[in-house]
Parts: structure tokens; sequence; C-alpha cells
């Protein structure tokens, strides 16, 4: 028997396609630049540079990203996951806002996580913050619960919502909320 394509078999291919799509966040990669601006409130570091140059990331931009999400305790840094700055972006869009980003926390080193831990300040064992793929941020000017709002409407990883500490956490898990 011939394993050609026939009608049914590129509907049903192109129909899981569809649905994959359409499941999903989509960050597109093409299109105009993307510029971020953050302020590390641990350091007072502020950073207004692109991380996306049109057609990819761009390099030079994610490098500044990583030095200013640095683990400011130990002055270590990783490379952080691209992604979360779609994610920011995303949100900045979504709400309309234009202003800086406040960043809590980003990248956290394994000792500092497991001393943040063992001082009972609610960190998780196996932090997204420790592999790059986590942010703690808010928005001035923005109420926090809508800021929450939005990146739950995103579905592109884990939300966490702080009211008493004035952040909301989001990172490039699988989808979930707390």
């Amino acid at each position: 028997m011939k394993q050609g394509i026939n009608r049914r078999r590129f509907l049903a291919v192109t129909g899981a396609a569809a649905a994959t799509v359409a499941a999903g966040p989509t960050f597109a990669k093409v299109g105009n630049g993307r510029t971020l601006k953050m302020r590390n409130l641990h350091t007072g570091e502020r950073l207004n540079t692109a991380y996306w140059s049109g057609s990819d990331y761009d390099s030079a931009g994610l490098k500044q990203f990583n030095r200013l999400l640095r683990d400011h305790r130990a002055n270590e840094s990783t490379r952080m996951d691209p992604k979360l700055f779609d994610i920011v972006y995303k949100l900045k869009e979504k709400l309309n806002y234009n202003g800086e980003v406040e960043i809590i926390s980003g990248y956290r080193s394994p000792k500092t996580n497991a001393k943040l831990r063992a001082a009972g300040r609610g960190v998780a064992k196996r932090s997204y913050h420790t592999r790059g793929m986590a942010l703690d941020i808010r928005m001035p000017g923005v109420p926090l619960s809508k800021l929450r709002q939005a990146a739950l409407d995103l579905r592109a990883g884990g939300v966490g919502y702080y009211p008493k500490s004035n952040f909301v956490h989001v990172d490039t898990g699988p989808v979930r909320r707390w």
C-alpha cells in the first residue's frame, strides 16, 4: 500500500499543527526590535536596551540583562532564559506600560538560594531562579492584581502572587499558579 499523503492525512497533520500553535503563547520571531527598561532594586542599576534585534535575540543586549539580573549577594550571573524577556515584553504590551520594570529577584546562585531557604524566606528548594528561568517583578503604577492577571492570561509559565511583598513571580517553567 502506498504511503503518500491523502486529503484525510493532510487535514489531520495540518489540524494538529494549528491546534498546537493555538494552544500556547506565541512570541513571533519576526518584526521590530524589542527594548526593555529594567531597574534592579538591590543594586540600583538600570538598563534600557534591546534584547531582540528584529529577527533574533540580541546577544549583546542579553549579556547586559544577564549582568543586571545577577545574584547581587554572590555577584554571580548566569544565562537568563530569553523567553523571560518575551514574557515581560508581552506583559508591558498587554498592560500598555512604558515605564521601568522593577526587579526584586532575578538569578540566585544555589548557595544564595540555600541560605534564603534556611532563613525561612519561603524559597523553593529547586527554584527556577537558580536556573535563570524566573523573575520577581513589579511595574510601578500598575496594580499588582492586574499584573498577576495579565501574567496568568499569557499562559507562558509559572505565576506567583505575593501581595504582602509587592511583587509577581514569573517563570518559564510549566504553566501553574500560586
